[in-house]
């Protein structure tokens, strides 16, 4: 038989014809799923045809100028003004009584300073033997500001100095391999607190003695601030030279410092006494000049307490 017709009786022979792949009718409401991105354009158009403006891209139409928008709405232009003037009366309240807490002013013509005056200062606290006048100048009652007048008290040298001070110490302990976050933050914090017991300590003595003096708790704490200068220039020699140098730099700079605070305090607290009619040789005083010895010779105390940890 032919081959032919055992093909005729079996199965029926099927024709091949090119592949083609099927493709899905899309129907509504579904997405094309040849496209990356839905079109959510007319269902958004659908839902929100009404709110929006007559735009071409479908977006509202935006209004002429936001100013006339502005004007055109007084609820806002109350609000904002309102508003304007809550804040102006804010402001004016808290520069009325920020003075009572914090003497913005008066600390404005403590750093009111210039690169002569703190030249001229840290001599005068190195070698305050070769200064004759002391006396504070003043110009209407009121003394002038520290860049006119070396003697005057000032607070950018001794918050300079304390903060070089911190950052010494951490150099010298970080030589000696004794640096630690906690051990830099004992020293800052110890050298603030004998800095406050200071203060405090030197207004009660004032008080007990009665000294009626212009001597302000802001004048304390630069006078008494002074002495960082020392304590820098005595720990860097120790780190250069040794020991040998510590000593021999820090005790020039207590030396210093207690001649310093003698002929500045003795101004303060002396000169009062003596426009008050005060005897030189009298019982308040005497008082008032140990008061004055006290205060200066705990300047080279504190200089080497503070320091002697520092050079090994």
């Amino acid at each position: 038989m032919h081959p032919g017709g055992l093909v005729a009786a079996g199965t029926p022979r099927q024709r091949k014809w090119p592949s083609k792949r099927r493709t899905p009718v899309s129907q509504p409401g579904m997405a094309d799923p040849h496209q990356l991105f839905d079109d959510t354009s007319s269902t958004q158009s659908r839902g929100y045809g009404a709110q929006r403006g007559p735009s071409s891209l479908g977006y509202p139409a935006a209004s002429a100028s936001p100013q006339a928008a502005f004007l055109a709405d007084p609820v806002s232009n109350m609000a904002m003004a309102y508003g304007s003037s809550l804040a102006a009366q804010g402001k004016e309240l808290v520069d009325k009584n920020i003075d009572r807490f914090i003497p913005v002013t008066k600390l404005k013509y403590y750093f009111a300073v210039d690169t002569m005056y703190v030249g001229k200062k840290l001599g005068l606290l190195f070698f305050p033997y070769l200064h004759q006048d002391w006396e504070v100048q003043y110009q209407q009652d009121t003394p002038v500001a520290p860049r006119f007048d070396v003697n005057a008290p000032d607070l950018y040298i001794p918050a300079m100095a304390f903060i070089t001070y911190i950052l010494v110490a951490g150099l010298a302990l970080g030589t000696q391999d004794r640096f630690s976050p906690d051990l830099l933050g004992l020293q800052a914090s110890s050298a603030l607190a004998w800095l406050t017991l200071e203060v405090l300590a030197i207004l009660l003595s004032l008080y007990l003695v009665t000294v009626n003096t212009d001597l302000t708790t802001i004048d304390l704490v630069a006078f008494l601030g002074y002495k960082y200068v020392g304590m820098i220039g005595g720990v860097l020699m120790g780190l250069l030279f040794g020991k040998i140098g510590y000593y021999l730099v820090l005790g020039w700079c207590c030396v210093s410092i207690f001649v310093f605070m003698i002929r500045t305090l003795r101004l303060k607290i002396l000169a009062d006494a003596a426009a008050e009619g005060i005897p030189v040789r009298g019982a308040r005083n005497q008082l008032r000049m140990y008061l004055t010895m006290a205060v200066a010779a705990a300047q080279p105390l504190l200089m080497y307490w503070l320091t002697f940890h520092l050079v090994r």
